[in-house]
């Protein structure tokens, strides 16, 4: 991945986003498993490098979200990219059906709650985009489960428009306090989408991960696909882009995903706390206290 370019898969609002013309599938990157492998570990040592850097820094954040279709490899990409990152600067959100409580707040409310302190990162799976991708898809919930008021969801393009402004919003003012945001859409062909759910299904011990809902929210895939590229051409920035990343071969997605955020870390400027000279004078005494206490 040498010659890997990030402005292959970036989206930054440029130029205008076609879902029809973007890749699920690329050529390897990788030779073979084992190479695979290797290549994965020495991304994820780099990764484990700028994130404990970032921890003793502590003035920023990374928040990393991934989008996608069901069954596109989100949980098995958080788990093989992150594998070997110290697990005291690294959380996960996975975001399901709304509850009760989350829906008498307003729509980023669950979302705000969980975002990552200062030299940490957070992963969240699926984020308050599912608020343009699900509810854009079904509108219905914005007055029967979200209780907006009637008068507010008259006209749609309005709802989402201001939606878009929203999180465009939200973002930028994360970028203000230090928070870098990076966003994953996980594109997968609905072919290889299929072949994933039937295994599910035969596999006795991923039947866990399969539910009939999946099944029933295929026939709106093209509504999905609208609404993806929508959401993406509407919250694509210079600061907070995109980045699309073919889905159908998970090992090139995972070194992908990893390739990226080690090309953010690079941007930000960190550096481990340098003690100054009277410090420095202190410590050095501490190392003859270190030894003194050996001879007790």
């Amino acid at each position: 991945m040498d010659n890997f370019d990030i402005k292959d898969y970036r989206i930054d609002n440029k130029e205008t986003f076609k879902i029809k013309k973007a890749n699920t599938k690329i050529k390897d990157f990788y030779g073979s498993k084992e190479e695979y492998e290797q290549m994965l570990i020495e991304l994820q040592e780099e990764m484990d490098k700028y994130q404990s850097m970032m921890y003793a820094h502590n003035k920023n954040g990374v928040l990393v979200i991934f989008q996608a279709m069901d069954a596109a490899g989100k949980d098995g990409t958080m788990k093989a990219v992150f594998k070997n990152v110290h697990p005291l600067g690294l959380s996960f959100y996975s975001f399901k059906r709304p509850s009760e409580n989350e829906l008498n707040h307003d729509f980023m409310w669950r979302c705000f709650k969980e975002l990552p302190e200062r030299g940490k990162f957070q992963v969240f799976n699926r984020s308050y985009y599912e608020e343009v991708l699900v509810v854009k898809v079904h509108p219905e919930i914005l007055t029967n489960v979200q209780k907006i008021p009637k008068n507010l969801t008259e006209d749609l393009d309005k709802v989402w428009k201001k939606r878009y402004k929203d999180i465009e919003n939200f973002e930028e003012y994360l970028t203000n306090n230090g928070i870098k945001v990076i966003k994953f859409f996980l594109n997968v062909s609905k072919e290889e989408q299929s072949k994933r759910l039937i295994e599910r299904i035969e596999d006795i011990n991923k039947n866990w991960k399969f539910e009939e809902g999946d099944i029933k929210e295929r026939d709106y895939w093209n509504n999905y696909m609208d609404a993806y590229e929508e959401m993406i051409n509407e919250t694509s920035t210079a600061k907070n882009p995109w980045y699309v990343l073919p889905a159908d071969d998970k090992k090139n997605m995972r070194l992908l995903v990893a390739k990226i955020i080690n090309e953010n870390l690079k941007t930000l400027e960190m550096s481990y706390p340098e003690p100054d000279e009277a410090r420095k004078k202190t410590l050095m005494g501490l190392i003859e206290v270190i030894k003194k206490q050996n001879l007790v």
